[in-house]
């Protein structure tokens, strides 16, 4: 990229590697040295909490905020009762109404952690879109907005034509979704200004049909800018975790084992992350980034605490590596382990089998991947090799915290009660 941005959010952007496309850089630019923009990101409401996978944006969102301009945070309360279709191979399970408010509530909770929500100017906003989408008039709808939209042309998009050429079905319904996507910015823009929508680089399509629709309806200028797909170096896509979707909510995902998440990262992967979800200056970043050998370790914890400050607070970050200095350096179990606590009723006559320990500590999935555990060696009770998958055990050994091991990163504490 030859052209260097002069306003400070797009210099972020582009130094600490967030950018991947724009609409008009140069334009957006100067739009940013001339005022606040509010700027706007779309959250679909397709589950009780947000994940790691959406905290590239989130952060954008921040440093949009700490850099001068307005953060919309927008919530489709109205878009998630059609699924967004994009990369997907088969039509979203749709949420009726309850199920999507309560989603909404969960999500929030995230936001008020990284946005400064109030009146002022760059203060954040929370809307959504079912206040525009819910009363649509649908022939009005298909007069004023659907005249503007090519059916070639949607058909061209790869999360369209991706979806095509598997002959995998795309509903009409899903095929809406861009038409509803588009509608939001135009709205968005005519209600509170907004001049800019940002996203991942799989919504380039869908924000672009937004930039067009804008300019035919109300002749205006606004301006698209996505960042690249986010993988981890080996490949994986970010949010996944041998245990499922790294949530953000401590509700679903302890702030131990989110904090652990992070210090797993590869050597390869740990100046990127540092950039990209803290808020370290760029040298310093850079500087841990670089670190070899034992000395990375020291910069995965520095990663590790950082983000988890940032999204549960600096007391949750110091705890969760209190517990893990306990655990991995000290044998200890560490008193922020996640805690399976089973009633003397779970148990039979017999006792329960190690197998149904692992699986009901959540450090498996299933008796298939337990069994599979014991047979490498990675399974451990208090740090002893579990080495019979048909093992029994008693509600009376765990009166005592006992700790439980699936391999070398991941722990839980197992205890009865009442």
């Amino acid at each position: 990229m030859t052209y260097k941005p002069k306003s400070e959010f797009l210099h972020v952007m582009v130094s600490r590697g967030y950018y991947n496309d724009c609409s008009d850089l140069e334009g957006l630019d100067e739009m940013m040295m001339a005022g606040v923009v509010p700027t706007y990101i779309g959250y679909d409401a397709t589950a009780q909490s947000l994940h790691v996978g959406h905290l590239l944006n989130i952060m954008m969102l921040r440093w949009l905020q700490n850099t001068g301009h307005q953060p919309i945070t927008l919530m489709g309360g109205g878009t998630t009762k059609v699924g967004d279709p994009s990369f997907r191979s088969d039509e979203r399970p749709l949420l009726d109404a309850a199920q999507i408010d309560a989603n909404i509530a969960g999500m929030k909770d995230v936001f008020a952690k990284y946005l400064t929500y109030g009146d002022g100017p760059t203060d954040a906003l929370m809307l959504n879109n079912a206040e525009w989408l819910d009363d649509l008039n649908y022939l009005d709808f298909l007069r004023d907005i659907g005249r503007h939209f090519s059916v070639n042309r949607m058909l061209s998009f790869d999360s369209v034509k991706s979806r095509l050429d598997r002959e995998q079905s795309l509903s009409f319904l899903e095929f809406n979704y861009m038409i509803l996507q588009a509608y939001d910015f135009l709205e968005l823009h005519r209600r509170y200004n907004c001049g800019l929508q940002m996203g991942g680089s799989d919504q380039w399509g869908n924000i672009l049909n937004g930039v067009d629709l804008t300019r035919r309806v109300l002749g205006d200028t606004v301006h698209a800018f996505t960042t690249p797909l986010l993988t981890t170096s080996d490949g994986k896509k970010m949010g996944k975790s041998a245990g499922g979707a790294v949530w953000l909510n401590a509700d679903l995902l302890s702030p131990y084992d989110f904090w652990q998440f992070w210090r797993n990262s590869t050597d390869a992967d740990v100046g990127r992350f540092l950039k990209l979800y803290t808020e370290l200056p760029l040298e310093e970043c850079e500087r841990l980034g670089a670190l070899e050998g034992s000395e990375i370790n020291d910069a995965k914890i520095t990663l590790a605490n950082e983000v988890t400050k940032l999204c549960h607070g600096a007391e949750a970050a110091a705890s969760a590596e209190k517990t893990a200095r306990e655990v991995f350096e000290k044998g200890g179990t560490g008193d922020d382990l996640p805690t399976l606590t089973l009633a003397p009723g779970d148990f039979s006559d017999a006792g329960m089998s190690m197998v149904q320990i692992f699986v009901k500590s959540g450090l498996v999935a299933s008796g298939k991947e337990a069994k599979r555990l014991i047979a490498e060696g990675g399974a451990k009770l208090n740090d002893e090799p579990v080495t019979n998958a048909g093992q029994m055990v008693t509600a009376d050994m765990f009166t005592e915290p006992q700790k439980l091991s699936a391999g070398k990163k991941r722990h839980a504490l197992v205890r009865t009660g009442a």
